[in-house]
């Protein structure tokens, strides 16, 4: 061993936290969209000369991009990307909150003066504008009221998206382009019915061009393969509405395997 590899090894070990935090601090990014101040917590990954995948993540109705950073921590299972907790504003729910004393996101095209659509394609452009990434890598999930929104992204701005991953939601009269989607949900959802869910999935299903059988996929998730290259993947756990602990490490391997096919020039 060389002399000087203990002491080496030893200032690593020292630094090694400090370097660890700093890769990890997460940066406020503040918008104006439409005169109203629009707020995101960003996560970045160390700095490389290869564009980086993005993925968004919504949270629940009366939840907050701090709270979902925490629960869906996308950043410690791909520290490659950029991963982007978006905060929303009150907003009436569905099925709670009718006054809109709690923070959630718009339910369909047209509502709320499409502000969290609008906040979506600003945030974007911004990202594009100020940080390397890769526009065949674009991800976006959500739970719940996040969950419906990222069906509504994907409705109505589906070409940005490689692939999504709603949990614990359902659409309303979806239409969309196939896209790669996995989908989460709780057996024993009381708040959004499994029921719904399931409706939601079999639309998915046929949009996609899924076959009937599935196989497969992880332990409660079974992959759809699709005639569309837009398979599905429908995870069903024994769980509540409650976001499953497991979901974030299924997400990430099911966004690195799909890419957005490169536009042809």
């Amino acid at each position: 061993m060389h002399k000087y590899f203990p002491a080496l090894l030893s200032l690593l070990i020292l630094f090694f936290p400090l370097f660890a935090q700093e890769i990890g601090e997460p940066k406020n990014i503040q918008l104006q969209v439409d005169k109203i101040d629009r707020d995101a917590l960003v996560f970045f990954p160390p700095k490389s000369n290869t564009s980086a995948p993005v993925v968004f993540v919504f949270h629940g109705h009366g939840g907050t991009a701090k709270g979902a950073s925490k629960s869906f921590a996308i950043e410690k299972h791909w520290p490659s990307a950029i991963v982007v907790y978006m905060q929303g504003l009150n907003t009436p729910g569905i099925l709670t909150d009718p006054e809109g004393k709690k923070t959630g996101w718009q339910h369909k095209l047209g509502e709320q003066n499409d502000r969290d659509l609008k906040f979506f394609d600003a945030l974007l452009s911004h990202l594009r504008k100020e940080f390397k990434i890769d526009d065949n890598k674009i991800y976006c999930t959500g739970h719940s009221n996040g969950g419906g929104f990222t069906y509504t992204l994907w409705q109505t701005r589906g070409d940005v998206f490689a692939a999504v991953a709603p949990c614990a939601s359902f659409a309303v009269k979806f239409d969309a382009m196939p896209k790669p989607c996995i989908h989460f949900a709780g057996e024993n959802d009381m708040l959004v019915k499994f029921v719904w869910q399931e409706k939601t999935i079999e639309r998915v299903k046929e949009i996609n061009g899924c076959e009937s059988a599935g196989k497969d996929w992880a332990k409660y998730c079974t992959l759809y393969p699709s005639s569309k290259s837009a398979p599905l993947v429908v995870c069903i756990h024994p769980g509540t509405h409650q976001f499953p602990d497991f979901a974030p490490e299924l997400m990430v391997k099911f966004f690195q395997s799909h890419t957005k096919p490169a536009a042809v020039k």
